[in-house]
C-alpha cells in the first residue's frame, strides 16, 4: 500500500529554523538526505520532494466570471504548511507509522530530535467504492 508522509510546520517554525547554526542545518538535511536514501535502499520509497520555503507560496482560488484570485501564503490565513512529503510503498499501516515516526526525529539545534508531527495518510487509487 502507498501512504503519503507529510511534513508539517509552522510560520514560528519556519521562523525559527532560519536563525539555526549552519552546522545544525547541515545535521538536519543531511539526515533527511539519508532518512531518504534508507527508504531508496528498503525498496519503500516512492517519491519524496521538500517545498520551497512558505514565504515563497501562492494559494490560488477560482472565482467565476473574474481572474483568480493570487494572495501570498500560507500566511497569515494559514496556522500551518506543508514542509515537504514522502510516498512510500510499504506493506502495513503500520510499517507506515514506523516510517513517519522516523522522520519526526529529525535533529534540531544542538541535534535533539525535533518530533515535528508528521501527517500518515495512505494514496487511494480512485474514490472510495461507497461514493461512487
Amino acid at each position: 500500500m502507498k501512504y503519503m508522509l507529510m511534513m508539517q510546520g509552522t510560520q514560528a517554525n519556519f521562523q525559527a529554523f532560519l536563525s539555526w547554526p549552519p552546522e545544525d542545518i547541515k545535521a538536519h538535511i543531511y539526515f533527511m538526505q539519508r532518512f531518504s536514501k534508507e527508504l531508496t535502499e528498503s525498496g519503500e520509497l516512492v517519491s519524496a520532494e521538500g517545498l520551497a520555503f512558505p514565504d515563497q507560496a501562492k494559494v490560488v482560488q477560482a472565482r467565476r466570471g473574474r481572474a483568480p484570485a493570487v494572495t501570498d501564503g500560507p500566511f497569515p490565513e494559514a496556522k500551518e504548511f506543508l514542509a515537504g512529503y514522502w510516498i512510500v510503498d510499504c506493506a502495513s499501516p503500520e510499517r507506515a507509522i514506523e516510517i513517519a515516526a522516523g522522520a519526526s526525529a529529525a535533529p534540531g539545534p544542538g541535534g535533539a530530535p525535533m518530533n515535528m508531527p508528521i501527517e500518515v495518510r495512505q494514496v487511494m487509487s480512485g474514490p472510495p467504492e461507497d461514493l461512487i
